[in-house]
């Protein structure tokens, strides 16, 4: 069994999007070969990725489930830098670390790690992450070095939080460095003042 998820694992494009209904690429892989998941679930991957699953498996490819997404050519995230509060969510959410900023300073994204996940998307407060199109296809080095960032970060969070890195672990990745206490309140006005700044600039 581990052989074959082995296999299709590596079919799999490792953009660890959860698009496909699993927390990334490695358990969908294991959810197709326990026959607990079909294997056209995969929009990042889109026909090429469904026809090689289904061999690998032996079954009838199948049209993309339109429930998981659409595919369409490969994105990358873009911070605009002008508006970003440095609020650290986006590293958080990030499954490839390809985020650089710190806690109330610029973020900004390394455009040749970004998987196009568009995971970091949402978690912003301030709307100021687009996906924009990333001019090129992406590639099976692409998944192998992704592959690589995903294992490297959840050694990391393993060994900083010594718990298993799943979506509670992700969203304490890259946490700043403990300051001096504060109030709750004082952190409340931060982070309305960031807000305030960030809507003033926009309109």
């Amino acid at each position: 069994m581990s052989s074959l998820i082995d296999a299709l694992d590596a079919l799999l494009p490792q953009t660890q999007c959860g698009q496909c209904g699993f927390d990334g690429c490695r358990p969908y892989a294991q959810a197709m070969a326990e026959g607990r998941a079909d294997t056209n679930r995969c929009p990042p991957g889109g026909p090429q990725t469904i026809a090689a699953l289904s061999l690998q498996l032996h079954t009838p490819a199948q049209p993309l489930d339109p429930n998981c997404g659409v595919h369409q050519p490969f994105r990358v995230a873009l911070i605009d830098e002008e508006h970003c509060i440095g609020c650290t969510l986006c590293i958080q959410a990030c499954p490839v670390d390809a985020i650089l900023g710190s806690n109330q300073s610029m973020h900004t994204i390394i455009e040749a790690d970004c998987t196009g996940c568009e995971l970091c998307v949402t978690p912003c407060p301030v709307d100021c992450i687009t996906m924009v199109p990333a001019g090129r296809d992406w590639t099976h080095a692409d998944a192998q070095t992704a592959r690589h960032r995903y294992l490297a970060r959840n050694a990391r969070l393993a060994a900083r939080h010594d718990e298993s890195a799943g979506p509670a672990a992700r969203t304490l990745a890259n946490k700043p460095a403990l300051t001096p206490p504060s109030t709750d309140h004082d952190k409340q006005d931060r982070i309305a003042q960031a807000l305030a700044r960030a809507r003033a600039r926009r309109s």
